[in-house]
C-alpha cells in the first residue's frame, strides 16, 4: 500500500515541477500562446488534484498506527497545490518587463493607467471564472452524490424486495408445516383412539373369559 502512495508522490513531484515552470512562463506570453499555456496549466492542476485524491484514498487504507506520517505529508502537498493555484492566479494578470514595455509603447503614463485598469478587469473576470468553476465542481459533486444515493436506494429496494420474498417463502413453509403438523396430530389422535378401543376390548374379553372359567368351575363342582 505504501509503495502505491510513494509512486503517486513521485508523479505529484514531477507534475508540480512542470506546473511551476509553466506558471513562470505565463506572464511572458501574449494572445493565443498565453491562452494555450493557461489551458495547459489548468489541465495539469486538475491532474494534480486528482493525484491528491488518489493519495488520500491510499492513506485511508493505511493502518491507523502508521497513518500519521502520511497524513502530515498530505497536508504539505495540499498547501503546495494551494500555493501553485495562487501563483497561477497572479501570473494570469501579470506581465513580464518585455511584455509590459510592448503593451505600453511610447505613451507610458496613459498606457500605464490602461494596463492597471486592464489588470483590474482581468482580475475581476478571473475571480468570477473561479467562482463559476468552484460552483460547477460543487454541482458535479452534488450530482455524483445524488447518483450514488439513488444507486444505494435502488440496492436497498432490491434487498427489501428479496427479503420480502424470503419472508413470504418462510410463511408458506410455516403454513405447510402447520398443515403437516395438523395431519400428524389427527393421525396420532386416531391411533390413540384405536389403541384405547383395543385395550377396552381386551379387558372385556378377559372379563368374559374369567366369568366363563368361573361358571365352568361352578358347574363342575355342582355335579360332583
Amino acid at each position: 500500500m505504501s509503495s502505491d502512495f510513494e509512486g503517486y508522490e513521485q508523479d505529484f513531484a514531477v507534475l508540480t515541477a512542470e506546473i511551476t515552470g509553466r506558471i513562470g512562463k505565463v506572464p511572458k506570453l501574449l494572445g493565443d500562446e498565453k491562452k494555450q499555456m493557461v489551458a495547459n496549466v489548468e489541465k495539469q492542476l486538475e491532474e494534480a488534484r486528482e493525484l491528491l485524491e488518489q493519495m488520500e484514498l491510499e492513506v485511508r487504507e493505511i493502518p491507523a498506527q502508521s497513518r500519521g506520517m502520511y497524513s502530515s505529508r498530505m497536508r504539505s502537498y495540499k498547501q503546495e497545490i494551494g500555493k501553485l493555484e495562487a501563483d497561477f492566479k497572479r501570473s494570469r494578470i501579470a506581465y513580464s518587463d518585455e511584455v509590459r514595455n510592448e503593451l505600453l509603447g511610447d505613451d507610458g503614463n496613459s498606457s500605464e493607467n490602461q494596463l492597471i485598469k486592464l489588470r483590474e478587469e482581468r482580475a475581476h473576470l478571473l475571480d468570477n471564472t473561479e467562482r463559476l468553476e468552484r460552483s460547477s465542481r460543487r454541482l458535479e459533486a452534488g450530482y455524483q452524490i445524488a447518483v450514488e444515493t439513488e444507486q444505494i436506494g435502488q440496492e436497498m429496494l432490491e434487498n427489501l424486495s428479496q427479503d420480502r420474498e424470503k419472508i413470504q417463502r418462510s410463511r408458506e413453509r410455516l403454513r405447510e408445516t402447520d398443515a403437516n403438523l395438523g395431519k400428524s396430530s389427527r393421525i396420532l389422535t386416531g391411533m390413540l383412539r384405536r389403541i384405547i378401543q383395543n385395550r377396552i376390548l381386551i379387558v372385556i374379553l378377559a372379563i368374559i373369559i374369567f366369568f366363563t372359567i368361573l361358571m365352568a368351575i361352578y358347574f363342575s363342582v355342582k355335579r360332583h
